[in-house]
């Protein structure tokens, strides 16, 4: 799908399109190519915290007093590191979070029941064809490691800085990091971030007129109880994705809420 929004009324057709063009032809299996970002509001866009800031010139400023503040002495340390550790966070930087996991996705367009009187929205990227839009010296790199996505030790070996990583190519490019296991909750989330060259840009508006398959789907509020509860009984709840006291306490809370 290129660009489609869809809006879905029910939790089967729901999962009918979350896992759209799953099936991988040369592996026989049913490996999806796509990564999931869910909100709990459909006005929202994908723009990251930094664009959310209005200040994309604080950029270095905001890394450089993290990095020094955080008590972490690694001096090889990659900044590509740094910056999903700061990201993680809370730290306002050009990345954006994203998952593997359509549930997880789900999880986050249905997590904030003060919002089940709005529609939620779920977006869809497919990274693999974002490699095409990759610079030559990164390209390189994805295709002999065999990978479709980077990590922070495979970006660091072709840039080094994100002045650098702007200045790869004259027009804006894509790339999707894993980050490595910071603690739990990456882990169990599933979690991946994109990162554009340009940090003024925003997702949205990149994508459209690339050869990268995307679709929005919408997630109509009278269907979020049900996915709601569905999630919590697969175990895709707060419980599982913020390990810790705190994350039982946000699932317990919604879980006991009286909704008559």
């Amino acid at each position: 799908m290129q660009g489609e929004e869809l809006t879905v009324s029910s939790w089967n057709e729901l999962q009918e399109i979350l896992y759209t063009d799953s099936f991988n032809s040369n592996l026989k299996r049913f490996r999806s190519s796509y990564m999931y970002r869910g909100m709990d509001d459909s006005s929202y866009d994908l723009s990251t915290s930094l664009n959310r800031l209005g200040e994309s010139h604080l950029e270095r400023h905001l890394l450089r007093n993290f990095r020094k503040y955080s008590n972490i002495i690694e001096p090889n340390r990659s900044i590509w590191n740094w910056l999903a550790m700061a990201q993680h966070h809370g730290l306002p930087t050009r990345l954006l979070d994203w998952t593997y996991s359509p549930l997880v996705a789900l999880h986050f367009a249905t997590s904030n029941f003060r919002k089940f009187d709005r529609d939620g929205v779920l977006w869809a990227v497919n990274y693999v064809d974002s490699i095409e839009c990759l610079p030559d010296q990164l390209k390189s790199i994805i295709r002999k490691e065999g990978s479709h996505i980077f990590t922070e030790e495979m970006l660091d070996r072709g840039v080094k800085s994100l002045d650098e990583l702007s200045n790869l190519k004259s027009d804006d490019f894509a790339v999707f990091l894993e980050p490595s296991a910071i603690d739990q909750r990456i882990v169990n989330q599933y979690a991946v971030f994109s990162m554009l060259s340009n940090p003024n840009a925003s997702m949205e508006h990149w994508l459209p007129g690339k050869n990268i398959r995307y679709f929005k789907i919408i997630i109509p509020s009278a269907l979020k109880w049900e996915i709601r509860d569905k999630l919590d009984q697969a175990n895709i709840n707060e419980r599982i994705l913020f390990p810790g006291l705190d994350g039982l306490a946000t699932w317990l809370k919604r879980h006991y809420k009286d909704i008559r």
